[in-house]
C-alpha cells in the first residue's frame, strides 16, 4: 500500500510491542487510531489515498467500530486483503461470548501485558461478568469465586496448556467440583519454516 502512495492508518494500541514496531518500519510513517474518536481528529493528506492495517491482537468488536468510522469518514479508505486479526485471537473472543452468559465470574489466564488477554477481560466485563486477570494459579484469590457455582475460564492465545491446568486444580483446592470443556474450535493451522530453514532431506 505505502509503494502505491497510500498513507497508512494503523488501528492498535500505543506502546504495544506491534504497534511499534509495524509503525517504526513504515518509511515515513504512519497514523495510528486507538478508538473511534480518534478517527474524527485525523488530520490526512490525501483522504483519496488511504489504507488501514490493524494490530492483530485487539478485541474484535472495537475494531469493526473503528474501521466502521474510518469508512464513514473516507470512503475510498482500502483495507488489507484478509483480516489482520489473529484467527486465534478472533476464537477466543468468540468463546467469551459464548460462555460469559453461562457463569458469574470470567477468569483469564494471561500476562497484563498481553494485549489480547486483556480484551479478553474487558470483553467479558462488557457483557456483565466480572472478570479477572492471572499469570500464576497463587494469583487467583478465593474472595473471586466465594459463593459462585458456575466460573469461567479462558486464556490468552500466548497462555502455555500447563499454566491454564495449574489454574484448573488451584479451582479445585478453593471447591471447584466438576470440570467441563464448552466446545468450540479447534485450531488445527500450522505455519511451516521459511524455506531457507527447512531440514533438506538427503535424497
Amino acid at each position: 500500500m505505502r509503494t502505491e502512495g497510500c498513507e497508512i492508518i494503523m488501528i492498535g494500541h500505543r506502546g504495544h510491542p506491534e504497534v511499534e514496531g509495524t509503525m517504526g518500519q513504515a518509511e515515513g510513517g504512519m497514523l495510528l487510531v486507538e478508538s473511534s474518536e480518534d478517527v474524527a481528529k485525523l488530520h490526512v493528506a490525501d483522504p483519496g489515498r488511504l489504507a488501514f492495517v490493524t494490530q492483530t491482537t485487539l478485541s474484535v468488536d472495537e475494531t469493526l467500530e473503528i474501521v466502521a468510522a474510518l469508512k464513514a469518514r473516507f470512503p475510498l479508505i482500502r483495507e488489507p486483503k484478509k483480516q489482520d486479526i489473529c484467527y486465534a485471537t478472533q476464537n477466543r473472543q468468540d468463546a467469551v461470548k459464548f460462555m460469559a452468559p453461562q457463569v458469574e465470574v470470567v477468569i483469564v489466564v494471561g500476562s497484563p501485558n498481553s494485549s489480547n488477554s486483556n480484551r479478553l477481560r474487558e470483553l467479558a466485563e462488557r457483557l456483565g461478568v466480572p472478570a479477572y486477570m492471572i499469570d500464576s494459579p497463587d494469583q487467583l484469590q478465593p474472595e473471586w469465586i466465594a459463593g459462585k457455582r458456575r466460573i469461567g475460564l479462558t486464556a490468552g492465545a500466548s497462555a502455555p496448556e500447563a499454566l491454564a491446568q495449574a489454574i484448573v486444580a488451584r479451582l479445585h483446592l478453593l471447591g471447584a467440583r466438576n470440570v467441563r470443556a464448552l466446545d468450540g474450535i479447534e485450531e488445527k493451522m500450522s505455519f511451516p519454516l521459511p524455506r531457507g530453514l527447512q531440514q533438506v532431506t538427503p535424497a
